[in-house]
């Protein structure tokens, strides 16, 4: 069973807009504006927001505040169970080296 997809960089695009790169070469860009209710609003502040990184143990995308975003929603594996998706915006591959 091959090994599951885990984020290795996260970057800030501006706005609510994150750039999630997966250790499988898959590249997923998000916006995830209007999509931050609840628990997660902790989050929907323009410099908390920006100040994403990615959990080397975990493999996911996190913020201070402890809120973390699960690996395989974000790579597209399962549906996410939340009502509210980010806006996928652009997903591409990029060559594996070696």
């Amino acid at each position: 069973m091959p090994a599951l997809a885990r984020v290795t960089v996260v970057e800030h695009l501006g706005g609510r807009t994150l750039r999630v790169s997966f250790s499988d070469g898959l590249v997923r860009e998000f916006d995830f504006a209007g999509t931050l209710p609840g628990a997660l609003a902790v989050i929907d502040d323009d410099g908390v927001f920006a100040a994403a990184s990615v959990d080397q143990v975990a493999g996911t995308v996190r913020w201070a505040a402890g809120i973390d975003l699960d690996p395989d929603v974000l790579h597209g594996d399962p549906a996410a169970a939340q009502a509210l998706q980010p806006r996928l915006v652009r997903e591409y591959r990029v060559q594996q080296a070696g």
